[in-house]
């Protein structure tokens, strides 16, 4: 119980500071877009080297969504994060139907951050700073989001014994992040590691 109120305590803050995050990293990427569109010359700050280069991933083809490119709906996104955790904040409630949406738009944004990582590895070969920061912030937003509606019973888990998987998550859920990210830095080190490894 005393884990589950510290939850709902932070919960929000966590929305909000992924939604501020979230924000500028789309507006940077945005903005890198826009500037690419205007002048094919130009270089984004964050093209540190071979593997690090925003610019790879923003001229890769086939980033867009109805003919806006993700970082635009990013904008959208993470303003819409950031308000429902000010909105908490204020003392907002939300319903069991607004919830479960939630949980289905993050789940999707979750998905969607990770393929676009794959793509980045295994088809651009570069990686986007920007993009990492988003694919952090969105596992993070996931995890405790689910995490948060399995606490308060917005979403049950009966069946199976996953309830007793939840509790035993529940316990060990920072632990459980950081081998997430841990195993995912080692899996980018080892498939860019014919650059990084002659730097070192």
């Amino acid at each position: 119980m005393k884990t589950k109120n510290r939850l709902n305590q932070v919960f929000p803050y966590i929305l909000a500071v992924a939604g501020i995050v979230g924000l500028v990293a789309s507006l940077m990427l945005s903005y890198d877009t826009l500037s690419i569109a205007h002048n094919s010359s130009y270089i984004p700050s964050c093209n540190l080297n071979p593997v690090i280069s925003c610019g790879s991933v923003i001229n890769s083809k086939g980033d867009t969504i109805f003919g806006l490119p993700y970082p635009f709906y990013g904008i959208a996104a993470f303003a819409v994060l950031l308000t429902v955790g000010v909105s908490m904040l204020a003392g907002a409630k939300f319903n069991k139907l607004y919830w479960r949406s939630f949980l289905t738009v993050i789940s999707l944004g979750l998905i969607g951050a990770y393929a676009l990582l794959i793509k980045s590895v295994y088809s651009i070969h570069a990686l986007c700073p920007y993009c990492l920061t988003v694919d952090f912030i969105t596992t993070v937003t996931f995890w405790y989001g689910w995490m948060y509606a399995l606490d308060n019973k917005i979403v049950v888990l009966k069946r199976f014994g996953l309830d007793k998987c939840y509790s035993w998550s529940r316990r060990h859920h920072l632990d459980i992040l950081i081998v997430w990210f841990i195993v995912v830095i080692a899996f980018l080190l080892h498939h860019f590691w014919y650059y990084y490894g002659k730097h070192l």
